[in-house]
C-alpha cells in the first residue's frame, strides 16, 4: 500500500469536525440554536402580498419563469419511467406533478426566504407523493457540530422526524451564522407602508370628496322681524334641502328667501398629487424584484421592450434562482431512482428563458453576421483590384 492510499483511509474514517467559531455551544447555548421557522415577519411578509398586488404579481412572475425544467438521467429506460411519474405524482393531497411542487416550494422561498418540502414513501417503501410543509409547523436547530441544520417538528419536545433523508430545506441568501434565509421581501415593508398610506389617504379624499358635502347658511337680515324668525326660518330651509338632497330619480328644486349662501365643502382644497411619491415606491419595489417594470404592468417609458443590458440581468437572476432549486431537483430525482432499484444519476435539464426580446436579439446577430459577410467580400473584391 502506498503513502497515498494509506493518508487517504486515514482521512476517510476522521469523523466530521466541528466549527470552531460557532456560538452554539455547550448544554446552556444550545436553548439559543433553536430557531423558528415561522415568525412575526412571515405574517407580515404574507399581508405584504395581500395588500400590495405588485409585490404578489412579481413573485408570481418570477415562479413561471424560473420552474420550467426537466428530469433526466443516463438510462433511458429510468428516465422514461421517471418522468411519466413525475408528471402525475401527488403533491399536498390536493395537485398533482413535480411542477406543482416545486412552484409551491420556491413561491414559498421568495416570500419567506425559507422553504421546506418532504418526500413522503409508500407503505411498501417506493416513492409516493410530495408535500409542501408549513413553515408553522417545523423549526430549525444547530446541530452539535455547529454546522449543519437538523429540522425538528414545532413544539415543546421539538422532536427530529424519523427520517429527515426525505426532506428538503432551501434558505434564500441567508444571513451569515444564521440558519433561516432571508425573504425577497425584508426591505420592503418600510416602502409598502408609506405606498398604503398614501393609498388610503387617496382613497379617504376622493371618498370626502367625491360624496360632496355642502355647508348652507342664512344670514338674516338687521329688521328685528327678521331676527325674531331666524330659527323658524333656518329650520325650514335645512328641511327643504334635505328634501331636494334626498329625492332620486327626480328633480326637486330648491327655493330659500334671503341671503341664503350653498358652498360645496372642501371644494376650495386642492388634493396633492400623488403620482410622483407612488411611483418612487414603485420604483423601490419593482427594483428589488429585479423585473422590467412592463412585465408588472407599469409603462415609465416610452417602449415597452427591454434592451440587451436589461435581459442579461434578469436572466442572471433567473439562473441564480436555478441554481437554489437544482439541488431539491436533484435530491428528488435521485430518490426516485434509487427506490425503484436504477443506479442512474439524476440531472436537471432547463428550459431556455424565453424573454421578449429574444427574436429580436436573434435577428440583430443575422444582421451582424450579414454584415461582416459583405465587408469581407467588398474587402476581397478591392484587393483584387
Amino acid at each position: 500500500m502506498g503513502i497515498k492510499d494509506f493518508f487517504a483511509k486515514k482521512q476517510a474514517s476522521l469523523p466530521v469536525a466541528s466549527v470552531q467559531t460557532s456560538g452554539n455551544r455547550g448544554f446552556i447555548s444550545s436553548f439559543g440554536s433553536f430557531s423558528p421557522a415561522s415568525s412575526a415577519a412571515f405574517s407580515l411578509y404574507g399581508e405584504l402580498r395581500k395588500s400590495v398586488p405588485i409585490i404578489d404579481a412579481a413573485i408570481e412572475k418570477l415562479v413561471r419563469l424560473v420552474c420550467d425544467f426537466e428530469i433526466t438521467c443516463s438510462d433511458k429506460n429510468a428516465e422514461r419511467e421517471m418522468q411519466n411519474f413525475f408528471r402525475s405524482v401527488p403533491v399536498g393531497g390536493n395537485s398533482k406533478g413535480l411542477e406543482a411542487f416545486i412552484s409551491t416550494y420556491f413561491d414559498q422561498l421568495l416570500t419567506y426566504g425559507t422553504a421546506v418540502g418532504e418526500i413522503i414513501p409508500t407503505v411498501s417503501g417506493s416513492f409516493g407523493a410530495l408535500y409542501n410543509t408549513s413553515l408553522h409547523d417545523i423549526s430549525l436547530k444547530r446541530n452539535e457540530n455547529g454546522f449543519d441544520v437538523d429540522i425538528c417538528l414545532s413544539g415543546v419536545g421539538a422532536e427530529t422526524p424519523p427520517r429527515p433523508d426525505l426532506i428538503m430545506m432551501s434558505a434564500l441568501n441567508p444571513s451569515p451564522g444564521h440558519i433561516e434565509g432571508n425573504s425577497m421581501l425584508k426591505s420592503l415593508p418600510f416602502v409598502s407602508s408609506l405606498l398604503l398610506r398614501i393609498f388610503e389617504t387617496v382613497g379617504t379624499n376622493f371618498e370626502r370628496v367625491g360624496n360632496v358635502r355642502y355647508a348652507v347658511t342664512y344670514k338674516p337680515a338687521n329688521d328685528a322681524m327678521d331676527k325674531a324668525f331666524a330659527k323658524d326660518r333656518a329650520l325650514q330651509i335645512a328641511s327643504e334641502w334635505s328634501k331636494a338632497m334626498n329625492s332620486s330619480g327626480s328633480v326637486h328644486d330648491f327655493v330659500a328667501v334671503g341671503d341664503v349662501q350653498i358652498k360645496a365643502i372642501g371644494a376650495d382644497n386642492q388634493i396633492l398629487d400623488s403620482e410622483i411619491p407612488v411611483r418612487h415606491m414603485l420604483e423601490q419595489i419593482v427594483a428589488k424584484t429585479g423585473l422590467p417594470p412592463f412585465m408588472l404592468g407599469l409603462t415609465w417609458s416610452s417602449t415597452e421592450r427591454m434592451s440587451a443590458q436589461q435581459a442579461d440581468i434578469l436572466t442572471s437572476e433567473l439562473e441564480h434562482y436555478r441554481h437554489i432549486l437544482e439541488s431539491v431537483l436533484i435530491k428528488i430525482g435521485n430518490a426516485f431512482l434509487r427506490m425503484n432499484g436504477f443506479a442512474a444519476e439524476a440531472k436537471v435539464k432547463w428550459e431556455d428563458i424565453c424573454l421578449q426580446d429574444a427574436v429580436e436579439e436573434a435577428r440583430a446577430r443575422l444582421y451582424n453576421a450579414q454584415a461582416e459577410k459583405l465587408e469581407k467580400e467588398v474587402k476581397g473584391y478591392a484587393e483584387k483590384l
